[in-house]
């Protein structure tokens, strides 16, 4: 199973979190394009159009890095400030 945290706007459209099953060879990539295949929200929140920052367990991760088991995956807008 992963666990699944959303921040920022997506919260806002997703909720806080989520959990998902675990399939082997799974990447970020195809986390994203699975939960976008929903459709609804999940679609419209994680559009590929849409620029996001993804972490695995803490740490900042590429959408290419596979998944464990057990996992916990984060995806939240890019943060600008001043």
């Amino acid at each position: 199973m992963l666990t699944l945290k959303y921040f920022a706007r997506l919260r806002e459209q997703l909720g806080a979190g989520e959990q998902v099953p675990f399939e082997a060879g799974m990447t970020l990539a195809s986390l994203r394009d699975r939960l976008i295949a929903r459709g609804g929200a999940h679609a419209q929140a994680l559009d590929r159009a849409a620029f996001l920052r993804c972490a695995r367990n803490q740490q900042m991760a590429d959408e290419a890095e596979l998944l464990a088991d057990g996992d916990e995956i984060a995806f939240f807008p890019p943060v600008t400030g001043g």
